[in-house]
């Protein structure tokens, strides 16, 4: 036994040890417990290597770690029968600070904090962040070793000596302090429980279970065991069954709805990485969650946010990262960038882009089946992220009007006879919203070309971004232009109009046009039974618009007044009628009328005057 209570410093530099921790290192107070269980998990994890390779022989006994609370004293306990410290361990270990030179360290801390984590002596200092005094007592593994308890209240003293305990181990207490009256409440210990220790690899105890008895709750003598010590990505893929990964989603998330599919991560060259990742549905496209992996280090949970590690894409899915090897500050609560980190974001991005084309290719209908729910998350992919662009060319599918899919390759092969135009580029046509856009898809199919759906948030930035990659390729929505105009196949004839017939014409109908939009009035010849006025809007002008509601950079256009072109028939009967009269009629106001109602802007008093116009006419 040690026979004197030996009174002392710890050994830093500088008095300002404390507040650096309580400010600086740990700036979310509630990691103490994680820090604390982490290492008391490290200390049985370490018994039992000990055991395994012979250097202990004696009982190992159950190792588990158990987190005990007294709400009335204000006491936290973390006890586990780990491996213990010798006088000298603790000495070492708690008084020295386990780094070399703690001045140095306070000195050049932003130079140090990644190298320093996982060290015992500063996990164990998070506890003064919400205690007033912490006591440990621990007894060695070792045969022959004695006792020691050791105790300070948050200053440089401490005070250390013969300590009682009898079993191997070590028990931490912390005497909470007033300002941290909330981790003495069994609610909160319980949900950090949850959220920092639910994977550790060794049983973590708090209290016991209880059951439902004689109209009450009552506890039962068997030990709460708040985690899963063998989560399926510790496991091998061959050894799991789809139920399995089924049953973890529902673990992490219980609330969502099941997953589409999921990617196995293994690898331990020339990093270290496991884990689980997950497809989730996409319901409401673009209200996505973010922030639904975790980050593990060894089973211990590090953070949700993992921006750095993985591409901004990856963040739309869900499940599990658990690396040793990701550079994390002194808080572990971000991650420090460096080329591991680099490494393993292009080695998952390379993992989602093999199982997806894996399940294009070996289960083509499913991948359709599932394709309008991940059809977002493969844009952002392939918008964000070049390498993995280059991937998904070749399991992109389109989705037509009709609801059919086709790869990239086969739609290309499928149109470019009928829709290619003069110029030898191969126009594809697309809608937005089929139903406001009907009458224009059933001219385009009149002709015999095929329509695209494209009805995704990011189809805007898509559509260029494929005009881009593909060759001699251009997109059109379906509305932007008359059917003869969308894929000119020889070189049009336009009336003959004189200067002054073009200004009259462009005073004629801008006079009945609604105020506030900007209109180009342009005479075509598009034959007697073509419509006599269209409304389109240009194609390159409407498509940056969109791409600036969502913030693509083009703020110059989102600014821009709604321009639209007003194409005016000359070869219809009813245009030949205005045109012949040259002043503003009923019948100049209805074919104007007719035009904006089929584009959904006739509202308010222009639409009651349309429908009395025409019972009107109709008489």
């Amino acid at each position: 036994m040690a026979t004197k209570t030996l009174k002392g410093k710890i050994g830093v530099t500088t008095e300002n040890i404390f507040p650096v921790i309580k400010q600086f290192l740990y700036s979310d107070h509630e990691i103490f417990l994680r820090e604390l269980v982490a290492n008391a998990v490290d200390a049985s994890q370490k018994m039992k290597a000990l055991a395994s390779s012979g250097d202990f022989k004696g009982e190992l006994g159950e190792l588990k770690v158990s987190v005990e609370l007294d709400e009335k004293k204000k006491t936290l306990k973390i006890i586990d029968r780990g491996i213990g410290m010798t006088e000298e361990e603790v000495d070492r270990y708690i008084n020295q600070i386990a780094f070399s030179s703690a001045g140095e360290f306070l000195e050049k801390y932003k130079d140090q904090l990644g190298s320093i984590i996982g060290h015992f002596g500063l996990g164990f200092y998070s506890a003064f962040m919400v205690s007033k005094k912490v006591t440990i007592d621990t007894l060695s593994w070792q045969e022959g070793a004695k006792a020691v308890t050791w105790s300070c209240d948050g200053s440089p003293e401490y005070s250390m000596g013969a300590g009682k305990k009898e079993d191997r181990g070590t028990e931490i207490t912390l005497y909470l302090d007033d300002d941290s009256e909330e981790f003495a409440a069994k609610g909160r210990i319980s949900q950090l429980l949850g959220k920092y220790c639910k994977f550790m690899p060794v049983p973590v105890v708090f209290g016991k279970k209880t059951e439902w008895k004689d109209g009450k709750s009552v506890e039962t003598d068997e030990d709460n065991v708040i985690n899963n010590i063998d989560p399926i990505w510790t496991k091998a893929p061959s050894d799991l069954k789809d139920e399995d990964y089924l049953k973890f989603y529902k673990e992490l998330y219980p609330m969502e709805e099941e997953p589409m599919f999921w990617i196995h991560l293994n690898v331990d060259y020339p990093f270290t990485l496991t884990g689980v990742l997950y497809f989730p549905k996409i319901k409401e496209r673009m209200a996505i969650d973010k922030n639904k992996i975790q980050l593990y280090c060894n089973q211990m949970f590090v953070t949700d946010h993992v921006d750095n590690i993985v591409p901004e894409f990856l963040t739309l899915l869900h499940g599990v990262i658990d690396s040793p090897d990701i550079p994390l500050n002194v808080s572990r609560s971000y991650l420090q960038s460096d080329a591991n980190v680099k490494k393993i974001s292009t080695y998952i991005t390379k993992k989602v882009a093999d199982r997806l084309e894996e399940i294009f290719k070996e289960q083509r209908e499913q991948f359709e089946q599932k394709w309008d729910n991940i059809k977002l998350f493969i844009e952002y992919g392939m918008l964000s992220d070049e390498k993995f662009c280059e991937r998904a060319l070749k399991f992109t599918l389109l989705k037509n009007t009709e609801g059919k899919y086709f790869s990239l390759e086969d739609y290309r092969t499928a149109i470019e006879p009928n829709q290619t135009d003069k110029d030898k580029t191969v126009v594809y046509l697309y809608a937005t919203k089929p139903a406001e856009q009907y009458s224009w898809i059933e001219a385009a199919k009149n002709q015999g070309y095929d329509v695209l759906l494209m009805d995704c948030e990011l189809d805007s930035h898509f559509v260029n971004l494929l005009e881009a990659k593909v060759e001699h390729t251009r997109f059109a929505r379906v509305d932007s232009d008359s059917v003869d105009n969308l894929i000119p196949k020889e070189e049009k004839v336009k009336p003959e109009m004189s200067e002054e017939d073009k200004k009259t014409l462009d005073e004629l109908f801008k006079g009945v046009l609604p105020e506030g939009n900007d209109y180009m009035v342009d005479a075509q010849n598009l034959g007697e039974n073509a419509a006599p006025v269209l409304i389109t809007q240009s194609e390159f002008m409407r498509r940056y618009r969109e791409m600036s509601a969502l913030g693509g950079g083009m703020n110059f256009y989102g600014t821009m007044p709604e321009a639209y072109n007003i194409i005016v028939n000359m070869q219809n009967p009813l245009i030949a009628k205005i045109w012949e009269e040259k002043k503003e009629s009923e019948l100049l106001h209805q074919v104007v009328d007719l035009a904006l109602l089929g584009n959904g802007m006739l509202k308010g008093k222009a639409l009651a005057d349309f429908i009395a116009r025409s019972e009107k006419l109709l008489k």
